[in-house]
């Protein structure tokens, strides 16, 4: 069996999806009994975790687990569980933002090198879906107001994470390797707008706004202080120094990382007028 924390995430949902496809038996971790996975999904609490048995690998979330991460690393090995993938981030490696952030993965990584089983490490450049957040202001708008508009990442797909996520789990010769992945296209934030646009098929826009602009913005919309903070500390680093961007999708999975311009057209709906996410 293998277990999938954040099961519910855009990555550990492909995840799901891609394991059950391979013919693997999946565990996905949700407080949702209506969450829609696939048949044949096994649907568990997270308050039950600690007592399953049959875990043979595990897609660690930190978000996701928190600070039950130890003890469930540790049951996972008393009960004869095999290796362990962690969904971790490029900023360990290439720091930007807040190092409060990037600690919090660094510390996960650790734990896993050191829980007893075999680790993956997927350091992951910025999601696509992130971009998602867009959505409202294009429906609207048709503008998007964002701050460090010179800001470059090289933004990757989140099924292209789920895809070396499910290669990792289940293949051992993936065992005490970290791979850096990052799509293949650095971008800036005006670009992936443009991309949105082309994909419906009109102009956007991209207005620069200043970052206590942004920053009170996202506050009134009721968002925790944490989302800013990692927005803006990671971009005002990354107008300075483009994040990194590897061929590692490509070496792994046989095929080039999926294109931001690919994303934008598959989910196009998110964007359109009365889309829904």
């Amino acid at each position: 069996m293998i277990l999938i924390t954040g099961a519910t995430g855009v990555v550990g949902r492909e995840a799901v999806r891609l394991l059950g496809e391979e013919g693997a038996k999946v565990a996905a971790v949700t407080r949702n009994p209506h969450a829609g996975f696939p048949a044949g999904t096994q649907l568990v609490h997270p308050a039950e975790v600690a007592t399953l048995d049959g875990v043979e690998a595990i897609l660690l979330s930190p978000r996701a687990v928190g600070a039950a991460a130890a003890g469930l690393l540790g049951h996972a090995r008393e009960t004869g569980a095999r290796r362990v993938v962690v969904l971790s981030a490029v900023t360990v490696q290439y720091p930007a933002g807040q190092a409060r952030f990037r600690q919090q993965f660094h510390a996960v990584e650790d734990l896993a090198k050191g829980c007893g089983l075999d680790w993956t490490i997927l350091r992951c450049a910025d999601f696509a879906a992130n971009t998602l957040a867009w959505a409202g202001q294009i429906q609207a708008t048709g503008t998007v107001r964002g701050a460090y508009p010179r800001a470059r990442t090289s933004t990757i797909d989140e099924r292209d994470i789920a895809a070396v996520a499910a290669l990792a789990l289940t293949h051992p010769q993936h065992a005490g390797q970290t791979y850096l992945l990052t799509g293949e296209q650095s971008l800036s934030q005006p670009e992936k707008v443009a991309a949105i646009g082309a994909a419906l098929g009109r102009a956007l826009s991209f207005v620069e706004a200043t970052p206590d602009e942004i920053r009170r913005g996202m506050l009134a919309a009721g968002l925790p202080d944490e989302v800013p903070d990692r927005l803006l500390g990671s971009l005002a680093d990354y107008a300075r120094e483009a994040g990194p961007t590897t061929d590692t999708v490509r070496r792994l999975l046989g095929r080039p990382a999926r294109t931001y311009a690919t994303w934008a057209t598959d989910h196009s709906a998110a964007f359109s007028s009365g889309g829904q996410r």
